[in-house]
């Protein structure tokens, strides 16, 4: 598998980029034959996430994929909202916790803030 497998989009931070961020997901994922049933369901509570709380009026979030390595897949939310690290997590990240090996987020570059899982796929 290479290891060079990137996507990265930039979408408005409405409810219908979250759910496009999701089918662009499947379809890129499936195009790489990756399985993509649970990065689908962190993309889509990531995505959730970043246009409820991460939303600034006019600004968008940042989606991308990555293959870090045998099947292991990347994937980085990033909004304009650090101030609003996540903190004890909630339904959503209990989710993302769930079908994750790994999670967490990071600040920067100001004023972003990245949410990241890595899962096998």
């Amino acid at each position: 598998m290479n290891t060079q497998l990137h996507f990265a989009v930039q979408l408005s931070a409405t409810p219908r980029a979250a759910r496009l961020a999701r089918l662009l997901t499947v379809e890129q994922l499936r195009s790489w034959g990756l399985l993509f049933d649970d990065a689908a369901q962190v993309v889509s509570e990531l995505c959730a996430n970043a246009v409820t709380h991460g939303k600034v009026p006019g600004r968008d979030f940042h989606l991308a994929l990555s293959v870090t390595g045998a099947g292991r897949v990347r994937i980085e939310v990033s909004d304009t909202r650090a101030d609003k690290l996540p903190g004890e997590p909630r339904y959503g990240l209990m989710i993302v916790d769930a079908l994750s090996d790994r999670w967490g987020s990071a600040c920067g570059p100001a004023p972003r803030k990245s949410v990241w899982a890595e899962l096998m796929c």
